[in-house]
């Protein structure tokens, strides 16, 4: 599998706290890769960099063939990278429907994609319903058919499962499974329940103080990494 995503030596600072060091990670395309590490690591840094949300001192982002370190999240959007931040975000006083078509702003598309509906039937059924009046997995479901919006070729989720109940937390992850399988979608996730991460991911990387320590294919995930960089 070719390198979908290439992070190359990335350094980032809040102020003058250094938050990643120097940092280099291959998203391979096609591929499902969980970003794992204790809290405070630098996961949900290194996603909103990689977004265009936090700006790099140093280092490169590459996808495809675009150089991204210096571009806009509006540009990444457009060049089909599909991002659901941590916690959600949607709106909470628009509809599902107007939810939605906020990602559409960067395609320049009028259309939603019929695949959000065919994934998510309930947020057909609740269409007209506000944002806010939605359960946590509702909301977590409108966050991610948004992202679909634009059709993307690359989707990263910060924490999809953060405080989902075990019925809609197990459809997600048939949902990413099936874009992955069936769509062809690469996907990076930060993930911190070990069983998810396993029966999705077929790729890891693990964090530490803003590092990258352990990458490798799902089934090297074994005990040892998990003690001494995972267990809390």
């Amino acid at each position: 599998m070719a390198n979908l995503l290439t992070l190359d030596g990335i350094n980032q600072y809040y102020g003058e706290s250094h938050t990643l060091w120097d940092l280099k990670l291959a998203i391979k395309e096609g591929s499902i890769t969980c970003l794992m590490g204790r809290n405070g690591v630098g996961k949900s840094t290194l996603l909103k960099s990689i977004m265009g949300l936090e700006k790099i001192r140093k280092g490169s982002i590459t996808f495809r063939q675009h150089e991204l370190s210096k571009s806009t999240a509006e540009t990444r959007a457009k060049l089909k990278i599909g991002y659901v931040p941590q916690g959600r975000e949607i709106f909470s006083q628009l509809s599902i429907t107007e939810n939605l078509q906020t990602g559409l702003i960067s395609s320049g598309s009028k259309k939603l994609p019929d695949i959000i509906f065919e994934l998510f039937p309930v947020l057909k059924e609740m269409k007209n319903r506000r944002g806010g009046d939605l359960s946590g997995g509702q909301q977590q479901q409108l966050a991610i058919g948004r992202a679909l919006a634009i059709e993307p070729e690359l989707l990263i989720l910060d924490e999809p499962t953060e405080g989902i109940q075990p019925n809609i937390v197990r459809e997600i992850g048939d949902i990413i499974i099936r874009l992955n399988q069936e769509f062809g979608l690469t996907v990076l996730l930060v993930e911190q329940k070990l069983p998810f991460a396993r029966r999705v991911g077929s790729h890891f990387c693990i964090m530490e103080k803003g590092r990258n320590v352990a990458v490798g294919s799902i089934e090297k995930l074994d005990d040892e990494l998990i003690d001494r960089y995972l267990k809390v």
